[in-house]
């Protein structure tokens, strides 16, 4: 009996293993999500080569906190103006052949960055003007691809499938600002701008290799006026939604900001170089990784969570704003990358999965000019805050707006429960925390 006892044993565990593998990547058994999956994870990669470069080269050539806020402004502000009107567009046509147009866009737009960056003295006047043009791309572009994801994939594994997207991004911001911070070293900016040039090719070929009958895809939906408006009309309409993206708008402004508030805080609050920053960013991501493999094996995704995980980051970037040295900011900033997927990737997952199909793409696009439109004064902001009381504050700043709007969040959520329908407010008292 011993003995095959201590056979079932590893059997048992090989056996969990294999499930939790199988219920955490489920929506992969679909195709087109599969290689949708294997070009974003390649193109975001390349992504955060661009976005941690261009940072790192405005930072090097001002030295000013707020010149950094004045470029996210550029790189985010597009979206916090063409958003919303992107989404309606993205809702009426066919989004695979709209990607293969935004993409290559966003190609071109790297292109033109390294060669900026390849000349003897960059200019900053043309990399804020790269950096707008690039923000326009992703007004259009960022809906598309977050809207795209439920046309891939069968409508029960949808929850699965845009946590999965989300782990794409972190798991490309693992990598990316450590490669970005190499090649910055030892090649020059110009060189990580091309990779990201390079690798735009990818997410082109998977596209084009798509299936179209396998879609799942709505009737498209003539264009009118008064689309954006609709839109807005359904999220007031579902208290789930419309309080979840008050939180983000405040969060989204003043504590989601870590292109701007991270490379200032090691530059200037650690003393640290660029390979320190790129090094941190990608500990940071690596916790976010963790934490959505997490959520999309024990599905996170209920107003409570992002009610946790507002609070969480809240915690997470004080202890961070505190840290003496580098040695204490990494298991912090590791936290802090945490919390922020736990708290991220339930308010997106939740705005798709409470909202039907075929309003996605404006759900979606009026989620992103609250994440990241607000980018464009919460930067200046910040950056200005740095540069006047030190590179600490704009994490204190940060955090207190998390903790506070995660409190306004959770009496928001029970007032909505004292009117609701008894049989809603059943199930919406076990969304929450207790």
């Amino acid at each position: 009996m011993k003995d095959s006892t201590e056979n079932l044993a590893p059997q048992n565990a090989r056996t969990w293993l294999s499930r939790t593998v199988k219920h955490t990547f489920l929506s992969l058994r679909n195709r087109n999500f599969r290689l949708y999956f294997t070009g974003q994870l390649i193109s975001n990669t390349g992504n955060w080569l661009t976005n941690i470069a261009i940072t790192l080269l405005v930072l090097n050539l001002t030295g000013s906190g707020l010149a950094v806020g004045l470029l996210a402004a550029c790189q985010y502000g597009p979206i916090l103006i063409l958003s919303a009107w992107a989404g309606a567009v993205a809702d009426g046509m066919n989004k695979r052949h709209l990607l293969l147009v935004t993409q290559t866009l966003e190609m071109c737009q790297s292109i033109g960055l390294a060669i900026v960056a390849f000349t003897p003295h960059p200019s900053i006047a043309a990399l804020f003007g790269l950096a707008l043009a690039g923000g326009i791309f992703l007004s259009f572009d960022n809906p598309l691809r977050r809207s795209f994801v439920s046309e891939m994939v069968r409508p029960e594994d949808l929850p699965n499938a845009v946590v999965l997207y989300s782990t794409i991004v972190n798991i490309s911001r693992t990598f990316g600002p450590a490669l970005a911070g190499f090649l910055v070293v030892t090649l020059g900016y110009g060189w990580a701008f091309t990779l990201d040039a390079a690798s735009y090719i990818a997410v082109i070929i998977c596209l084009i290799m798509m299936r179209p009958a396998e879609l799942y895809r709505e009737p498209p939906k003539p264009r009118a006026k008064g689309d954006v408006r609709e839109g807005l009309r359904y999220i007031l309409s579902i208290p789930t939604l419309w309080i979840s993206f008050v939180m983000l708008a405040f969060i989204g402004t003043l504590s989601y900001n870590f292109s701007v508030t991270l490379p200032l805080f090691v530059t200037s609050g650690l003393h640290s170089t660029d390979s320190v920053f790129t090094l941190l960013y990608s500990i940071f991501s690596g916790g976010a990784v963790v934490c959505s493999l997490i959520v999309a094996n024990r599905g996170l995704v209920q107003i409570r969570h992002i009610l946790y995980g507002a609070a969480a980051l809240g915690v997470t970037m004080l202890i961070l704003a505190t840290a003496p040295g580098v040695g204490i900011a990494i298991p912090a900033v590791f936290l802090v990358g945490m919390a922020s997927i736990l708290y991220m990737t339930s308010t997106t997952t939740l705005a798709q999965v409470e909202s039907k199909r075929e309003m996605h793409g404006r759900v979606l696009a009026l989620q992103t000019v609250l994440l990241v439109g607000p980018t464009a004064v919460g930067g200046p902001i910040l950056g200005w805050l740095s540069d006047t009381l030190g590179s600490r504050a704009p994490l204190i700043l940060g955090g207190v707006v998390c903790l506070l709007v995660a409190v306004w969040g959770y009496y928001a959520t029970r007032r909505y429960i004292d009117k609701a329908p008894v049989g809603f407010r059943d199930r919406f008292i076990s969304h929450l925390p207790r």
